[in-house]
Parts: structure tokens; sequence; C-alpha cells
């Protein structure tokens, strides 16, 4: 049986003794479902001298509707929550799918969506137990000094494996991180930094606190995922689309952004560029398929070959570009 390491746990009752814990102890883990950590803390993949408890701080639970039709989400708000959440499910369909295909209703309701917005990027070479990694020598990720996976070089490939990142980038959202020392708001796609060690560009003791979604304002969004199964999987394909068209539906803006292809949700832009001015019709789609599936870079770190990864990409991408242009 593997068991959890030695920690001291801290439970904060309230955001600023949350931020000022993390102040305090340097090196601590913030931790809300636990979902992903405690498995990785029971593989050694993590070692903190402290875990920072947010299940009780009132201040990150719960979604808040806003005049202007935008909407707030408390970053301890679990994915059942998200799923369950009327507003959600009606004004951003996406990403209520996206919560809903992230493993099984018993995690859903501990995982939460601050979690899964910055959870651990992952790799079949390091995710494994501490005996295996010692046997194989310890990767970049582990602390070592080479990537095993591309051991000429010198930066870890471990991928972004989060199903509401890649939507959140794609609706326009932003976040809201908070410190001992004030807080900030910033784009939700500047939270990632292409680096599958130091992924997130969170500061010192910085707290993802709420997930800020613009009104929808017409845009259509949709998300779909590849994995091995139907359920409990980590994407090894996540396609985030959204467009807004004109009166004579023409597209006049276009994201599409992927998930599990690189260290951090990865926005085809190339593709995107193809998509305006045009309307969303088979071979406007088929173009920008291609041309996501010519820049998607998937690498030998996740099941399945990368060259199926990247085949499937212009596939997944075609079908959320289908969906969209779909919707009335």
């Amino acid at each position: 049986m593997m068991r959890l390491p030695p920690f001291t746990y801290v439970r904060p009752s309230g955001l600023a003794e949350a931020c000022a814990a993390l102040a305090e102890y340097p090196g601590a883990v913030p931790v809300a479902g636990g979902t992903d950590l405690y498995p990785k803390l029971k593989r050694r993949l993590a070692e903190p001298s402290v875990l920072v408890s947010l299940a009780g701080v009132p201040e990150l639970r719960g979604i808040r509707e806003n005049g202007d039709g935008s909407l707030a989400i408390g970053a301890a708000t679990t994915l059942a929550e998200l799923i369950s959440h009327p507003t959600v499910v009606a004004r951003y369909p996406a990403l209520a799918r996206a919560a809903e295909l992230v493993s099984s209703p018993q995690i859903r309701n501990a995982a939460t969506v601050g979690g899964n917005l910055c959870v651990d990027t992952r790799c079949n070479r390091f995710d494994q137990t501490a005996d295996w990694r010692a046997a194989l020598r310890f990767c970049l990720k582990a602390g070592s000094d080479i990537c095993r996976l591309a051991p000429g070089g010198g930066r870890c490939w471990a991928v972004s494996s989060s199903d509401l990142a890649p939507v959140a980038i794609a609706l326009g959202a932003q976040v809201r991180l908070a410190n001992a020392g004030g807080e900030r708001v910033a784009p939700a796609a500047a939270l990632y930094e292409d680096d599958g060690v130091a992924y997130l560009t969170t500061g010192p003791g910085e707290l993802l606190t709420e997930l800020l979604l613009p009104p929808v304002d017409g845009l259509r969004a949709t998300y779909l995922k590849l994995r091995l199964r139907g359920s409990i999987d980590f994407p090894l394909l996540g396609v985030a689309a959204a467009a807004r068209l004109d009166a004579d539906g023409t597209c006049t803006e276009a994201w599409i952004v992927l998930g599990g292809v690189a260290s951090l949700p990865f926005r085809v832009t190339r593709a995107e560029e193809l998509l305006i001015g045009q309307r969303l019709d088979p071979e406007a789609i088929k173009a920008a398929a291609g041309a996501a599936a010519g820049q998607a870079k998937p690498m030998e770190n996740a099941d399945l070959t990368p060259l199926y990864r990247k085949r499937m990409v212009g596939v997944y991408v075609g079908r959320a570009l289908a969906e969209l242009a779909a919707v009335s």
C-alpha cells in the first residue's frame, strides 16, 4: 500500500489567512480537492513539507453572476457544482462539457475549478512510482538534469492535461490571483508557460482565486476530448474551439486551443487565421483542421503514438468546427 509522506497540514479560515500561510511557509502547496495532488504524494512525485488547505476558505467557493452578463467562478468550486449550475450550462456549455469530461462522478465531486486549471503537467516517463523512476534515473521534472524524452535538450516536455484551461482561453477568460501582497487579474492564457516543470506563471505564494468569464456576446464554443477510455482518463488531446459569426455567417473571430499536445494549452493561430472572413463551410473547416494538425507537434510522452495524436488533431478540430457551424 502506498502511503502519504509526512507533512504539516495548515487549515486557514479565510483568503487572507491562506495567503499569509503560503507566505510564511516557502514551498508550501495549496490543496483543495486533492484529487491530483494526493496520488502524486503517494508516488513521491511531490514531497512538500507543508500543505495549506483551501477547504475552509469561503471566498473561493461559489459562482457569481455580474450585472454585465459576466461570470465569476470561485477556484474552490467543485467541477460537479460547475456542471450543474444553470447559468454555466446555458451560457457557457463548452465549459460545462469540459468539466463533465473530467474523470468520474466521484472525482468531480471533490476536484475543483482552480485545481483543474492548475493541474500538473504529465509525462509517462515521470508519472510512475519512486522505485520505477529511480531505476530509470530521475528526469528534469524530478530534479535531475536531463529529459528522458528528449535527452539532447535542456527542457521538460511534459504535457498540459487540463480540460478547463483550453476552454477558458478560447472564451477569453481571465483569472484573479492573490498573495499576501495583494491581487491581480490576468488573461487565462498568461497563466501558462511552455515548460513542463515551471508550467505556471504564478509568483511566490500566489493563489488562483477566481475564473472570470466575459459576457457571451454571441460567441459559439465547444470542447472535444480524446482519451483511451470513455471516462477517468486525462486527455490525450483536448480541442476547445470558439467563433463569432456575423449576420451572414462569416467568421469574424476564432479561437482554437489544444490540450495534451504541449506543455501549455496550445493556440493554433494558423488555423484561426484561415477562418477569419470565411463561412464555416466544409472547405474552410478542412483547411483549418489541416493547418491545426500541421502546427501541433505531439511528443512521445503520453499514450498512443505522436503520429496518431497529430492526425487526431485534424480530425477533432474538424469535428469541433463542424459543431460550431451547426449551432443556430
